[in-house]
């Protein structure tokens, strides 16, 4: 029996960091927008661009596509995943049974570590009221922060995924259109808190779901108007968008 290869070992582990560093730029830029929903992405160019071969683009691709990131296509490349009513209603779905049940835990929990970050990520939105990018990241921290605060690691797993794929900061932005709704998110979040703080797990549930209920209507407003645009304009030059496809 032929003993392993000594020096093969630093080889692999050398080709797993740089799959690592290739998919957390990619997913960077997916996260913050730069790569925009429904882009395809060309594996040659980000190779380029990353000083890499094609080899770690393509595996980071396939795991972002684990994550609902991005869409592989056989023969078509991969695309950014786009986002409809019904992948948002689902991904709300989710939250709405998952963020409330760990509101209350938290309560009963009150996590120093968890409830700290959740104090800090409602101070930085209240200082980023004139910057929706900002203003977005608070947001998904306290969110996440909520989570965490529940001391359940599964949970906190399936809230990440659902936050990365399905909330973007697109549509973020659209739902924050004026600063009074920025402020209102603010002051819902402390409330919720202040719940969690309190060790109120009935309120803190409750607070959450009606905050998340009033997100998820906004969202699908949102999107419904957009894909009612899209499809108007599709009646209206259809060819010429036919004509064009696959040309990105």
């Amino acid at each position: 029996m032929s003993s392993p290869d000594p020096a093969a070992a630093p080889d692999r582990l050398n080709i797993a960091s740089v799959v690592d560093q290739v998919y957390t730029a990619i997913r960077e830029r997916i996260t913050s927008g730069s790569l925009p929903r429904g882009a395809r992405v060309h594996q040659e160019d980000l190779a380029e661009e990353l000083g890499v071969s094609r080899t770690p683009v393509r595996e980071a691709l396939r795991r972002l596509a684990a994550e609902g990131l991005v869409q592989m296509r056989t023969n078509r490349g991969a695309r950014v995943a786009d986002i409809d009513q019904g992948g948002m209603r689902g991904a709300y779905d989710a939250r709405l049974v998952v963020e409330p049940g760990a509101a209350r835990l938290a309560a009963g929990r009150r996590l120093p570590e968890p409830l700290a970050r959740m104090r800090a990520a409602v101070a930085a939105q209240r200082r980023s009221l004139r910057s929706v990018e900002h203003s977005f990241e608070a947001n998904r921290e306290f969110h996440l922060a909520l989570v965490a605060a529940s001391g359940n690691d599964y949970l906190l797993q399936l809230v990440e995924r659902l936050w990365v794929a399905r909330i973007g900061a697109t549509i973020y932005e659209r739902q924050v259109e004026t600063q009074e709704r920025m402020v209102l998110d603010v002051r819902e979040h402390q409330q919720i808190l202040e719940a969690i703080e309190a060790g109120d797990a009935r309120r803190a549930e409750s607070l959450t779901r009606r905050h998340l209920a009033g997100a998820m209507k906004r969202s699908l407003d949102i999107l419904g108007s957009a894909e009612s645009g899209e499809s108007g304009e599709s009646g209206e030059s259809g060819e010429s968008r036919e004509s064009g496809a696959g040309t990105s």
